[in-house]
């Protein structure tokens, strides 16, 4: 019987189903958008307070590849600016800036005094004048490469090395989840390029599964997190027609909702995830392949017709499940202006939008004024075109064609000029991405530096093919448009790194990993 309590209904045909990082991403964009500044690979190592003050310490850091490219080149390790004499970190031109003021203070007091020798007197403020154009060239002179003209994609493509699709050099720890997954400081090696201190009035605590560790930076041991990981494989869109919902089995009392059958807003067939508690021996122990068993064999029961032998990617993710068992969304008890948004485990994704507004009110009780932004902007364009099979229809350009083809072909020479012909130039062959997309997708206020940020956005790698060069190389397409765009040498753009959380034992599973996935499906 429906509740009485019942104030209204929200009809979802596709079970509300959204894409968790498509979501988040669009959230994050939208904020920097309105004024939010966004500092990424940053790490805090501790916490204190001085007086009303917070002082947060924050390690930067950048992938070792990155750096080691960047010093080869003669450019800053933290991304700031070219070293040398055309730019420099803010540090480096600090330093300029002070130690030339002094040498200019003391030549116009020289060039000014009557005591000394009249030729003295010229030499200084000739000198003088000499080092503050010098210095003024030093601070003042653009930072960067001049900016690409028009650019024959295919020259960059032939620079980029292939996609890493075996090995264990990536692998993503449970550590590591908490941190970025396959974009954490191991994953990619990390290498510290600086510290930063940010003072601040307030903090909220919302690091995910590491929020425990932020608050006992302060004294407040009041929860712990306990991690709790969820498997998933991902099949093709051929599988995607066997259900048009989401398939629940009878929820366990402690594990929750269980391993389900769902279809993704693309089109594929997801299963999982799993419930495995890192406290729990067993289930941390457990091998990839007895991870697969189980995802397979719980599924077979909800939806018997799938093809295992379709699994073309798997992943992991850790939900920070509170040692209070439930959601934390107070104020510590060590300081009333450090707010605990910690725990958050599903649904935490469709109560965000609340949890934002409760935020807000805490701090207003805690003393933040929060006058409206009149000039909030709440509207975000999409970044993927939708398609109609081989036709594409963008914004402020018309119908096009979509057109594939070997690089070089079909690709734009990058300038604003072709953006009719980018709009048809199909970059990912499996998702139907366009060079257009891409482009548009790097341009927006979000930082991209990666393929990983680009297929996070647009899907470019996310199909079938999982990238494969010997398909279509569009991961390789990728990386040269992102250099392209940002003016920086390939080298430069980080990669897809292998094998981040999966099961799979390679990214291009061959047919006998395929007959061992139907194995283990129809081992229980």
């Amino acid at each position: 019987a429906l509740n009485p309590n019942a104030i209204a209904a929200l009809h979802a045909p596709d079970a509300g189903n959204v894409i968790p990082y498509e979501f988040a991403i669009a959230l994050c964009e939208n904020a920097v958008d309105n004024g939010v500044e966004l500092r990424i690979r940053r790490e805090v190592t501790d916490i204190s307070k001085k007086g009303e003050l917070f002082e947060v310490d924050v390690r930067h850091w950048e992938p070792k590849e990155y750096v080691d490219t960047r010093e080869k080149m003669g450019k800053s390790a933290d991304g700031s600016e070219p070293a040398g004499l055309g730019g420099g970190s803010l540090i480096y031109k600090s330093g300029i800036a002070v130690s030339s003021l002094g040498v200019i203070v003391k030549g116009i007091m020289m060039a000014l005094d009557e005591n000394i020798n009249n030729d003295i007197r010229l030499q200084s403020a000739v000198a003088t004048l000499f080092v503050a154009i010098v210095t003024a060239m030093l601070l003042f002179k653009p930072s960067g490469e001049k900016k690409q003209g028009p650019t024959v994609l295919k020259d960059l493509v032939d620079k980029c090395f292939p996609p890493v699709g075996s090995g264990e050099d990536a692998k993503v720890g449970v550590a590591d989840m908490f941190t970025g997954g396959s974009g954490s400081w191991n994953a990619v090696k990390g290498v510290t390029v600086g510290r930063e201190a940010v003072k601040c009035r307030y903090v909220i605590n919302c690091a995910g599964s590491s929020s425990d560790k932020i608050a006992k930076m302060i004294g407040d041991d009041s929860f712990y997190i306990k991690p709790r990981l969820g498997d998933y494989l991902l099949l093709n869109r051929n599988q995607g027609h066997l259900t048009s919902r989401t398939i629940f089995p009878c929820p366990d009392p402690v594990l929750g909702k269980g391993v389900l059958v769902q279809t993704t807003l693309w089109g594929n067939l997801i299963l999982g995830p799993t419930a495995r508690d890192m406290h729990n021996e067993e289930a941390r122990n457990m091998s990839p392949a007895t991870v697969q068993e189980y995802i397979l064999s719980k599924c077979k029961k909800l939806c018997p017709y799938f093809d295992p032998k379709e699994t073309f990617h798997a992943f992991c993710g850790a939900r920070a499940k509170s040692s209070r068992g439930d959601w934390i969304i107070e104020p510590s008890s060590k300081d009333g202006n450090f707010i605990h948004v910690a725990g958050i485990d599903s649904p935490g994704l469709a109560g965000s939008p609340a949890i934002a507004l409760e935020v807000v009110r805490l701090l207003q009780e805690a003393g933040l004024e929060t006058p409206a932004n009149k000039s909030f902007n709440p509207n975000r364009a999409p970044i993927i075109t939708p398609k109609a099979g081989m036709l594409v229809y963008p914004p402020k350009i018309g119908r096009r064609g979509l057109k594939m083809g070997p690089v070089g072909k079909n690709d734009s020479n990058g300038t604003d000029a072709e953006e009719a012909k980018m709009a048809s130039n199909v970059i990912c062959k499996c998702e139907k991405v366009t060079e257009l997309e891409v482009v548009r997708a790097v341009r927006r206020s979000l930082p991209i530096d990666s393929t990983q940020a680009i297929r996070k956005r647009t899907r470019a790698g996310m199909g079938h093919c999982q990238g494969d060069p010997e398909n279509y190389n569009c991961e390789c397409r990728v990386k040269a448009i992102i250099a392209r765009e940002n003016n920086v040498s390939v080298e430069e753009v980080g990669s897809r790194p292998w094998p981040a959380t999966s099961t799979l034992s390679q990214r291009w599973i061959d047919d006998d990993e395929k007959k061992d996935l139907e194995k283990r499906m129809a081992a229980q």
